[in-house]
């Protein structure tokens, strides 16, 4: 079957016009989500009196392509080039409810297109948008303003409040919730409308937590010493101190494992830190630290003349200390094998 790309193009908006009028006004839900049941089977909506459940929207096998689904609106585009995570969460607010939706996240605010030559507006961006979600299978769960203890309970949640196209809801600003019920995990997608011709574009897709941290173990330090002649470790110390957690502690006996194992086996200990503060601090604190390691090794029973110790600070980075995420790659320690 050939996938179907949703580019919304100014024919959903012409779509959208003959669609009947109480979903320009969107004054009433139950004929909302009606019209929704002409893509799919009949959803009941969630109204102030009616519990969300998603159980009660019909699964959707619309074949709607690669995540995150949807273009930017003809005249339209994404800004600040923002990209698809893995794993983050959305808060979804429905009448009754708010919730989290972790998944795969997209968030980005969506301007007018200046070399496009196409006026935009808000209803426009809406319409392009609703169109396309309920020919996915989708259904509106949610238009509305959030008020009250709603509004300050919504705000406390969306922790991720001002990144890419993440709004922070005030009083009065209307928001609408989507969702396309998949067997592949439900999607929830979140716009917001305004006065003027823009919009944010919030979608998650839901799916399980995959955990990517491995035990460090005794063969993988070997194996790296061996085929690489270094292997990096990420051995937590309490903060600005060399003083070993009891989590780094757990990687350091899997060092002393590896130099049993082998006791032809002689390391350099080296330090490292990100570009953060004072560089001759950081310095003196990376040679702390891997003195506190080779200290903890001798502990462990390895003999003092297979192993040396020194620091570097941030004067050997992996990677660029230009993000929170590289700054992490280089506060590290690196054993190297000596001959």
């Amino acid at each position: 079957m050939k996938k179907i790309t949703f580019l919304l193009a100014g024919s959903l908006l012409a779509l959208s016009c003959n669609q009947s009028k109480t979903s320009d006004g969107n004054q009433d839900a139950n004929v909302q989500h009606k019209e929704a049941s002409s893509t799919t089977a009949s959803a009941p909506a969630s109204t102030g009196n009616k519990k969300f459940d998603i159980e009660s929207i019909p699964v959707s096998t619309t074949d709607v392509g690669e995540f995150p689904f949807f273009t930017a609106p003809k005249g339209a585009m994404y800004i600040n080039n923002v990209k698809v995570k893995p794993f983050d969460f959305i808060v979804a607010a429905t009448d009754d409810s708010l919730f989290e939706v972790e998944g795969k996240v997209f968030r980005a605010w969506i301007h007018g297109d200046k070399n496009s030559g196409i006026e935009i507006s808000n209803r426009y961006l809406l319409k392009s948008y609703e169109d396309a979600i309920l020919a996915a299978g989708g259904v509106k769960i949610f238009e509305g303003e959030l008020n009250g203890d709603r509004l300050e309970q919504y705000n406390k949640l969306v922790t991720y409040a001002g990144d890419d196209g993440s709004f922070i809801p005030s009083d009065g600003q209307q928001m609408l919730t989507y969702v396309i019920r998949r067997n592949d995990g439900n999607v929830y997608i979140i716009l917001e409308k305004k006065d003027f011709a823009t919009t944010s574009f919030q979608i998650v897709q839901e799916k399980p937590f995959q955990q990517t941290i491995k035990k460090i173990t005794a063969d993988d330090i070997v194996k790296d010493l061996s085929e690489k002649g270094k292997s990096i470790l990420y051995i937590n110390f309490a903060v600005d101190k060399s003083d070993i957690t009891t989590d780094g502690k757990i990687v350091v006996d899997q060092i002393a494992l590896a130099l049993k194992n082998d006791t032809s086996l002689k390391i350099a200990i080296e330090g490292h830190t990100d570009n953060t503060g004072d560089g001759a601090h950081n310095k003196k604190l990376s040679n702390d630290r891997s003195l506190s390691v080779m200290s903890q090794l001798i502990t462990n029973g390895i003999d003092k003349t297979r192993l040396s110790a020194k620091g570097f600070g941030a004067e050997r980075p992996l990677v660029a200390n230009d993000s929170e995420e590289n700054k992490a790659k280089n506060r590290r320690v690196e054993l190297i094998k000596v001959n």
